[in-house]
């Protein structure tokens, strides 16, 4: 029976296996060895609680990262941000930055789950820009053109961002993010609001 995100019980116990697995993350180091009874046993939950929740340990950690993920974005941007040059110039500069700390934790052992980091950060990406295009309402322009471009802008943001922070150099970064904004900003002219 799928989970209710909204119910205050259902924040609770995720939030309690978030936690947990935080604190093991700080003791063991990596996510590889961490196991869902290491989550449940450290949230005080039993497995089938953590199995209401989430499919299997994949499906948690893509929730994990996900949240990791809009919670630094909120707190460089209001939940009510628009789509402007500055906020998307501190949406791009915020992804960049997020990468490029999520590469410094990542462990061998655990290089088997970037994929799966990856497209929720992307996913994430991909639905804000989205909101914003579809709150910019520009007329003349269909619902599938605003799904495309976002689509499109989304994977060019995020392909640029995972590309520089696997081989990261603070000198070709920062171009890299400027001729990012050139291009994103260009193609986006018709949605952007003045600031």
């Amino acid at each position: 029976m799928p989970v209710n995100a909204n119910d205050p019980r259902v924040r609770r116990t995720r939030q309690l296996l978030t936690e947990a697995f935080y604190d093991l993350l700080e003791e063991k180091k990596n996510i590889y060895s961490i196991s869902v009874h290491d989550i449940a046993a450290r949230a005080t939950v039993n497995r089938a609680t953590f199995y209401a929740h989430f499919e299997d340990k994949f499906a948690f950690l893509e929730y994990w990262m996900t949240e990791k993920f809009e919670s630094i974005i909120h707190k460089r941007l209001p939940v009510d941000a628009k789509l402007t040059s500055d906020n998307l110039r501190i949406l791009v500069q915020t992804l960049f930055d997020f990468l490029f700390r999520f590469r410094q934790y990542i462990t061998l052992g655990d290089r088997q789950f970037e994929p799966l980091f990856e497209t929720a950060m992307q996913k994430k990406l991909y639905q804000l820009l989205l909101h914003w295009l579809c709150e910019a309402d520009v007329e003349g322009i269909s619902q599938e053109s605003v799904e495309a471009t976002a689509n499109v802008i989304s994977w060019g943001i995020f392909g640029s961002a995972v590309q520089c922070s696997r081989d990261p150099h603070q000198e070709k970064t920062d171009t890299l993010i400027k001729n990012v904004l050139a291009v994103v900003m260009l193609n986006l002219a018709p949605y952007l609001e003045p600031t």
